[in-house]
Formats: structure tokens, C-alpha cells, sequence
């Protein structure tokens, strides 16, 4: 397991950190990527040095192919790939769909969906065993926005994790017999940066446990998704939402 490459885009805050973690923990090599905020990356890092892990913060633009390229590679310095955790993401500035400009609608594509095609094709061709890899585990990050469909704050990023859960079934379907499991997922209202503290309020009163959830506890959904204990779980889209 030491030997192992534990590749969490957006890794640096929220979700992703709380996986970069527990990857740790669980006896991973860590590589996480940020967008801009390398203060919080390193800090990351530092954390999962001090408790005696590997770790390294490479910046990527996940929507850039080159920079994703330039992120496997570092992957590969640290040893082999085994599981690829696609957390990076963004929304926008909320507002109708009317009133959105372009260039966020397709900012919010290329990075939360395009990035991961990105970043899930180098990671199969790593992990595959048809390219001599030993297989894997990728675990995509959608959003129970999906169901909900953030009307007039988001339209754009739910429609952008509808399509990461079309690709978390297409891919498990296409790289199966490969070796590389694919899941993905769906957190529900989670204490992060992503909410403010009215939408904190209104969505704890609207969940049927009376709360939002902790990163913790989305991390430890994609932790089982990573791991053996889910060896015969692909294709699986996994809602971590407190029931709504």
C-alpha cells in the first residue's frame, strides 16, 4: 500500500482535503492538485507529513490538457497509480440561468466535466491492464444537485455533474474488464466553503437528519469506493445527502 499513488484533484480545501487525508492515513503516497490556493495545499501537505505520510501539491488547471498532463507525470514520479479522485470543482456566481454570461457556463464545463474526462483518461492509461498497468480505482465527485437542479443559483453546475454521473457509468462499462473500478459520489448539503451560512440554515431544516454533512464524511464514501471492500461495486453512484 505504501508504495501506491493516491491522485486527488482539488485537493487542497473542503472535500478534497478531507480525502487527501484519509488517503494518508490508509498508507497512500498523496498527490493533490489546486487551482490557486497553494497556501492551502502546502498546509495539506504538512498535515499528512507531520503525521508521518507522503504528500506533494502540484497546481493544475484540470481543464487544460497540458497541465493535467503535467500532473500524471508527477504522479508517476511518486510511483504507481492506484486510485484517481476527481473532487475539483466550481460554480460560479449564482443567478438565473438568463442572466449567466457565457464564460462562466463554460468555465463550469471545462472544469468540473471536461477536466475529469481529462483526468480519468491518464489515469486509464496508467491503471489500465491492457497497457500493462495493475488496475484501479477513479471515484468521480458529482453533487445531488443533480437532482435538485439548482434553480436560479447554478443550473450550469448541476447540469455539468449530470455529467459526471453519465461518465461514472460509461467508464466503469468501458474499462470493467480492465481492472479499473469507476463510482462516483453525490454529496448532499456539506459544510464547506461552497455554502454560506443562510443556505447552512436552510439546508439543515430541510434534511431529514436535521443537519448538513462534515467533508469527513463525504471522504469516507469515497475512501470505501476506493478500496477492496467495495472490489465488486462499480458503476455505482453513491448518495452521501443525509436522505434528501
Amino acid at each position: 500500500m505504501a508504495e501506491t499513488v493516491f491522485l486527488v484533484t482539488g485537493g487542497s480545501r473542503g472535500i478534497g482535503a478531507a480525502v487527501a487525508m484519509a488517503a494518508a492515513q490508509a498508507g497512500h503516497r498523496v498527490l493533490l492538485s489546486y487551482a490557486s490556493a497553494e497556501d492551502r495545499a502546502l498546509e495539506v501537505v504538512a498535515r499528512i507529513e507531520a503525521a508521518g505520510g507522503t504528500a506533494r501539491a502540484v497546481r493544475a488547471d484540470t481543464a487544460d490538457p497540458a497541465e493535467v498532463a503535467a500532473l500524471f507525470a508527477a504522479a508517476d514520479e511518486m510511483g504507481p497509480l492506484a486510485v484517481l479522485v476527481c473532487s475539483g470543482g466550481i460554480t460560479g456566481a449564482p443567478s438565473p440561468l438568463v442572466n449567466a454570461a457565457p464564460e462562466t457556463l463554460a468555465r463550469v464545463i471545462d472544469v468540473n466535466l471536461v477536466g475529469a474526462m481529462l483526468c480519468a483518461r491518464e489515469a486509464v492509461r496508467r491503471m489500465s491492464t491492457q497497457h500493462g498497468g495493475a488496475g484501479g480505482a477513479i471515484v468521480f465527485l458529482s453533487s445531488r444537485a443533480t437532482a435538485y437542479g439548482s434553480p436560479n443559483e447554478h443550473v450550469w453546475y448541476a447540469a455539468s455533474k449530470g455529467g459526471i454521473d453519465a461518465l461514472t457509468l460509461g467508464l466503469a462499462r468501458e474499462v470493467g474488464a480492465q481492472g479499473i473500478r469507476v463510482n462516483a459520489v453525490s454529496p448532499g448539503p456539506i459544510d464547506t466553503e461552497m455554502l454560506s451560512d443562510e443556505k447552512r440554515a436552510r439546508a439543515a431544516a430541510l434534511s431529514p437528519v436535521q443537519r448538513i454533512g462534515t467533508p469527513q464524511e463525504a471522504a469516507a464514501a469515497v475512501m470505501f469506493l476506493a478500496s477492496d471492500a467495495a472490489s465488486f461495486v462499480t458503476g455505482a453512484n453513491l448518495s452521501v445527502s443525509g436522505g434528501r
